[in-house]
């Protein structure tokens, strides 16, 4: 059914959804898996260093009245997210809703930027996300319905200053999005991202805490602040939601105005 024919609450409804998220221990994936098991989904987590019981994700979503299963991986090393990958692929339920945040960032002048970061961040922010939509799509493309929402970036448009493997790698996103969109649209399955602006977060602290660079950045966003890990909750759950049915192959700026200034 459209979604346009579908009432208003229903657009939102998770309802009997299963939402994998990864990156979900703080920040950003932290406040996506909350705002998902909010509006009915139970979740699967998984993160680097995400405790095996108690974290706070799992309290989340156990406030939000949803079940949640977490997992340990490390997204830079690829024998681990294609073991995490063949688990989630051959499990007995069915993903419906992947959301491929984890990420990583690692800040140095292009010369001084070893090889060895640029394959660690390339290998966590570029090629895990697709090993894991790779191995999840199969099934959606298989079933004919299913939502994937990538964590893009600014980063996704701009170069950045003294972040050459970061950008590199979410340039390479926006592209695998679109490319995924043309392939599985067709089959029902819908691919978007979302491109967080200047979020109050981990990796966004040395920016922060520099007053010069801090202002500047302030200045240039017209909603005058810092967004809030909370801003992506409702991008994520349209996304996620029969609500975006018919939204395919974008990536939705949750910026503040940084891009259209």
């Amino acid at each position: 059914m459209p979604a346009s024919e579908l009432d208003p609450a229903a657009l939102f409804d998770l309802s009997g959804k299963l939402a994998v998220v990864t990156g979900c221990r703080r920040g950003i994936g932290l406040a996506m898996a909350e705002a998902l098991a909010r509006a009915g989904a139970d979740v699967v987590g998984a993160s680097a260093q995400l405790e095996a019981t108690g974290s706070e994700v799992e309290r989340r979503v156990h406030a939000a009245g949803r079940e949640f299963s977490g997992y340990q991986v490390d997204f830079a090393d690829r024998a681990a997210v294609e073991q995490f990958a063949s688990k989630l692929a051959g499990g007995d339920q069915v993903v419906d809703i992947l959301v491929n945040n984890a990420g990583t960032i690692a800040r140095a002048a292009a010369v001084d930027h070893d090889t060895d970061t640029w394959d660690r961040i390339l290998e966590t922010n570029l090629t895990a996300p697709f090993l894991l939509a790779r191995a999840i799509g199969t099934g959606m493309v298989a079933r004919g319905a299913g939502k994937m929402i990538f964590t893009a970036s600014l980063l996704s448009f701009q170069g950045g200053v003294l972040v050459p493997s970061y950008t590199a790698s979410k340039s390479a996103l926006a592209g695998l999005i679109r490319a995924l969109s043309n392939e599985w649209a067709p089959h029902g399955v819908n691919v978007n991202g979302i491109a967080p602006g200047y979020i109050a977060t981990d990796n966004t602290e040395a920016l922060r805490n520099d007053p010069d660079r801090s202002r500047a950045i302030l200045e240039r966003i017209p909603a005058g602040r810092w967004g809030t890990a909370s801003d992506l909750a409702g991008a994520t759950v349209f996304l996620a939601a029969p609500a975006s049915d018919y939204v395919c192959g974008t990536i939705l700026a949750v910026d503040g105005g940084w891009l259209a200034r």
